[in-house]
């Protein structure tokens, strides 16, 4: 297969241990692909190893932002019709990636999220955390979805570049794209892969990406069901008020007291805080979206 319609954008950070490995192998079995590089402020060898490899562009953050902005950075670099993303740390086999690739550069789909089969590398302590998270998103889009955060994808980059500003810097970027393609109806296929061990140490720290992972919800929430997630918030607080204020009002005869009164006056706020909000996120959705887009290349 011919790849000049490739770009591979490969995020990194202090990753000098494989780094190397990671780029030979894509320069070897994708040749004429377009592969970007992003250091994101590594303080290790990582960037110097990565301007040794012939045949790929290097682009550097100076310091740490986040793996979705390297990502984003990669993107706003590339040229050719289809982007991929792929993990610098060893994970992913160059077979697995032609497989996810090519429905993309077949004009079959808009986007391919590798899923991680049986057979591969897990980390335990992160499983509950992204179960409720996949559940979460499941619930927001209304169907199964194999593998929400696998950092082996690849869309048409006229599609993702759309949506460019609504992807956070953080590891979430792979969960808001998945999101992002399924909730605006485009056309997304899954292709079984296997994730092996990572080389060298996770970035990745429990305390701070399960707080991370937290923020994630809250965030995937507003983004993509902010009326439905304001309008829970609201009865949370409307239903017990008017209770209480009723209740107090029928056995005191005093009527309805002032926290009953404010407890159901601030639900109302959010209640409209919440239709504001959910016509912000509409219209920061379509923003860079086209009337002229052809319906046909959506899912039905």
């Amino acid at each position: 297969m011919e790849y000049d319609n490739l770009s591979i954008c490969v995020p990194a950070y202090n990753e000098a241990d494989v780094i190397h490995k990671t780029l030979t192998d894509l320069h070897e079995h994708f040749p004429g692909a377009e592969i970007l590089f992003v250091d994101d402020g590594s303080t290790d060898e990582t960037l110097e190893i990565a301007r040794s490899v012939e045949g790929i562009t290097v682009l550097s953050h100076g310091r740490n932002i986040g793996y979705g902005a390297a990502i984003k950075t990669a993107l706003r670099n590339s040229s050719r019709k289809a982007v991929a993303w792929v993990d610098a740390d060893g994970q992913h086999r160059p077979e697995d990636l032609a497989k996810v690739v090519g429905p993309v550069q077949a004009g079959q789909a808009d986007a391919v999220i590798g899923v991680r089969a049986r057979g591969s590398d897990y980390k335990v302590d992160r499983l509950p955390g992204k179960w409720v998270l996949r559940i979460i998103a499941q619930f927001i889009v209304r169907e199964r979805i194999p593998d929400l955060n696998s950092g082996l994808r690849c869309f048409r980059k006229e599609v993702i570049m759309r949506y460019l500003h609504l992807l956070p810097d953080g590891f979430s970027a792979s969960a808001t794209s998945t999101l992002l393609m399924l909730k605006r109806g485009y056309r997304v296929e899954y292709q079984d892969i296997i994730s092996e061990p990572r080389v060298g140490s996770s970035t990745v720290r429990v305390l701070r990406d399960g707080l991370g992972t937290i923020h994630l919800m809250v965030r995937i929430l507003i983004l993509f069901e902010a009326f439905a997630f304001f309008t829970f918030l609201s009865l949370l607080q409307i239903v017990p008020g008017l209770i209480y204020g009723v209740a107090m009002a029928v056995f005191t005869g005093h009527g309805v007291p002032v926290l009953a009164s404010t407890v159901v006056i601030s639900g109302l706020l959010t209640f409209f805080m919440g239709l504001i909000c959910d016509q912000i996120v509409a219209l920061r959705k379509e923003k860079f979206e086209e009337e002229s887009y052809p319906v046909s290349a959506r899912r039905p």
